[in-house]
């Protein structure tokens, strides 16, 4: 069964960098973001794992990554995040069939929608950007593409009211249904690679009848 568990962590975390430490010290496993689901036309898989947790009033997201180019020319939030070097973590908190991408390059510009596929999304608006905190180990900076094996790090502490279109109290006891990605649709080897496995033709994440299990404790 497709199932990842989200454990609680008991210190506060309110920055997204202090997130990494936080799940040293709380012992939080990474997990391997490994499914090639298109191996004859994408082949390519970077090296990425991921851990996340909770703090009740906050979903922590901590990516490791090392492929080899990167690319982050995105310059602002909402702009086109999955076409850089891009990690990507889709959730749907309840049985409405409602969804959020967040999608996120390796310099912390963001990208989070809502809705119940890939052509009804509807944006955050700017306020609820704000609340997210972000850390990228490369920086804010953005630049063009970089070739030669990279390694970089990205955190995201997305609080409650970042699932705007749900009124969601605490993440504690939360049965959640998602998938996990990393991508880069404009780096020189595209790759499209995902958590749970997508049995579709062609490269399509959003895609809910694939999404797995997520358990918050």
């Amino acid at each position: 069964m497709n199932r990842i568990d989200i454990p609680r962590i008991g210190q506060e975390v309110t920055l997204a960098a202090d997130i990494p430490a936080a799940m040293q010290q709380a012992g939080i496993p990474y997990v391997p973001v490994s499914c090639i689901n298109w191996p004859e036309s994408y082949p390519y898989k970077p090296e990425m794992t991921f851990a996340a947790a909770h703090t009740g009033d906050a979903l922590l997201l901590h990516y490791r990554v090392e492929e080899q180019s990167v690319r982050a020319v995105a310059r602002r939030d909402h702009e086109h995040i999955w076409e850089d070097s891009c990690a990507e973590f889709f959730c749907m908190p309840a049985d409405d069939g409602l969804y959020y991408n967040v999608e996120c390059n390796c310099t912390g510009k963001l990208l989070l929608a809502v809705g119940k596929g890939r052509n009804d999304r509807e944006p955050a608006p700017a306020e609820v950007m704000q609340t997210i905190d972000r850390y990228a180990s490369l920086g804010s900076a953005p630049f063009d593409t970089r070739e030669g094996l990279t390694r970089w790090e990205l955190a995201l502490r997305l609080p409650l009211q970042a699932f705007f279109r749900h009124k969601l109290c605490t993440f504690d006891g939360l049965r959640a249904k998602g998938n996990v990605y990393k991508c880069g649709d404009l780096l020189p080897v595209p790759h499209f690679v995902s958590l749970y496995p997508i049995r579709t033709d062609s490269p399509d994440f959003h895609r809910s009848e694939f999404f797995g299990q997520m358990v918050f404790e």
